[in-house]
């Protein structure tokens, strides 16, 4: 009987065999989980997951969506956490379906580096929201609105404030009748740097569409959809290398830019030891 006690409390006392895996494994198994899977549910595992989830490397990349949340747990909260583990290193992040003003500011102060940003059907980050945040991103290359309004002024200091800007998706689904050149002017005039675009739903015309091939000299991609007031021409496809029009589906649409930031993120986890490596969004699509 004592020999059978011992051996049950050698088992117990036996580590899991994932506990022996060289950090740089388990990380790359954690980094599969996800960023709310990994703060509500992984932490909790073993002291060595959470150990290698404390990383700031684990977070140079966040995607956090809304559906993945659950009671208890708080979106806002849990992004604030992501942010805090990052200690500055984030790159990239996606919210998609919560987020607000106060939420976006707080991850702008606390990420200089972050180049990526990703806003999904966040319907409580206004223009004001978003304008005060990207005060504090001047290295951001690739911003993606969907469902998130911002005004001309908004798009305008987006511009000012991010001078490396080269990937810009404004998904407004403004398809109320009448023309409106206002944000194309506003991409015009202070996006110099675009290299690709892509606008779904906006009431611009021809004079908005001439003014971004005029002010955006190095843009080489354009993907318009639902833009029904543009008639593109002769000057449109000479100019543009990679032009679409009302192609794919918005379902298709979203789903592809998510999946080209979820690439972009394994991408500068490969490239963190190497300081020089760049990863760009742009690059991705082609």
């Amino acid at each position: 009987m004592a020999s059978s006690s011992s051996n049950s409390i050698e088992e117990e006392a036996t580590p899991p065999p994932w506990e022996k895996l060289p950090r740089e494994i388990t990380a790359a198994i954690l980094l599969k989980l996800g960023a709310v899977e990994i703060l509500t549910t992984a932490v909790e595992v073993c002291t060595t997951w959470r150990s290698v989830s404390m990383q700031p490397s684990m977070w140079r990349y966040v995607r956090m969506e809304k559906s993945d949340v659950e009671w208890p747990h708080d979106f806002d909260d849990l992004c604030r956490r992501a942010v805090d583990l990052s200690q500055g290193q984030l790159i990239g992040i996606t919210l998609k379906g919560s987020g607000t003003n106060d939420l976006l500011l707080y991850i702008s102060q606390r990420s200089g580096q972050l180049k990526h940003l990703a806003l999904v059907n966040c319907y409580d980050i206004t223009g004001e929201g978003v304008k005060e945040a990207v005060k504090n991103l001047p290295l951001l290359e690739n911003l993606y609105l969907n469902h998130t309004y911002i005004d001309v002024e908004a798009i305008e200091t987006v511009g000012r404030s991010c001078p490396l800007l080269k990937f810009f998706i404004l998904t407004s689904f403004d398809w109320r009748s009448g023309e409106s050149d206002e944000e194309a002017l506003a991409i015009a005039q202070n996006m110099p740097g675009l290299v690709e675009l892509r606008i779904f739903g906006n009431r611009m015309t021809n004079v908005g569409l001439k003014a971004i091939l005029e002010g955006c000299l190095h843009l080489k991609s354009l993907y318009m959809r639902r833009c029904h007031n543009v008639n593109f021409g002769k000057l449109c496809s000479e100019r543009i290398k990679d032009l679409k029009l009302d192609v794919d589906s918005i379902k298709k649409y979203e789903e592809e830019i998510l999946c080209l930031f979820a690439k972009c993120s394994c991408a500068l986890l490969r490239s963190r030891s190497d300081a020089k490596s760049e990863v760009s969004l742009t690059e991705l699509l082609r």
